[in-house]
């Protein structure tokens, strides 16, 4: 009888999972876009279907976390981790939304630099995630992943210096510096997020240490 009052186990180890495949799908759509322009609708459209997904699953993580009373981590780390997850997700979400906005169809190299740094960025926290669930097995694993995210994230840093003093030295389009500004520190914005992630990931390695 007893039992029956207990909340299911849930694992909020599939919630991060299904999120993390979705950061990837979405950057993969992001990519695409700084390969074939002429995708632009379709792709930012899919993004937003991916966004929206994403939410959904955000929104029942928390949800089952308001519902369970032991968790495999620590409440409030399971709380940052998928809403920072969420976060890179929207990040991309908005940058192809403007894009769309701005109707940038001459893409400026820095563009696919950043896909590509985002991509490397979202496997290695796919991969992270996929090791929290045996901590003592996957410690190693999660340490050199979460090396390379930030490895990744420095690098995003790198484009964005490099890409605004090219566009300001070169474009003489005042509304092309501010449309390409935003775009660029859209992306940043998606490689700061990834270094949050794995800042939490390292975080919770420690505490189970």
């Amino acid at each position: 009888m007893f039992k029956r009052l207990l909340p299911r186990e849930v694992s909020f180890f599939d919630f991060f999972e299904r999120h993390s495949k979705l950061a990837i799908e979405s950057i993969k759509e992001l990519n695409a876009i700084a390969l074939n322009p002429s995708e632009m609708a379709a792709r930012a459209e899919r993004i937003k279907e991916i966004e929206h997904d994403a939410d959904d699953i955000t929104h029942k993580c928390i949800d089952a976390l308001h519902r369970t009373f032991i968790t495999p981590i620590d409440r409030s780390d399971i709380l940052r981790l998928i809403k920072r997850l969420d976060d890179i997700i929207d990040s991309m979400d908005s940058t192809a939304s403007r894009m769309m906005l701005y109707e940038l169809t001459d893409l400026r190299p820095e563009f696919g630099q950043f896909t590509e740094v985002l991509i490397e960025a979202t496997a290695q926290i796919d991969a992270a995630i996929h090791n929290l669930r045996d901590l003592k097995k996957g410690e190693e694993a999660i340490q050199k992943c979460c090396r390379a995210i930030y490895k990744a994230e420095n690098a995003g840093d790198q484009i964005l210096r490099a890409a605004l003093a090219r566009l300001f030295r070169e474009e003489t389009k005042t509304a092309l510096i501010i449309k390409w500004k935003d775009i660029f520190e859209r992306l940043e914005v998606a490689t700061d997020r990834c270094e949050d992630v794995a800042n939490i990931i390292e975080g919770i390695v420690i505490e189970a240490s």
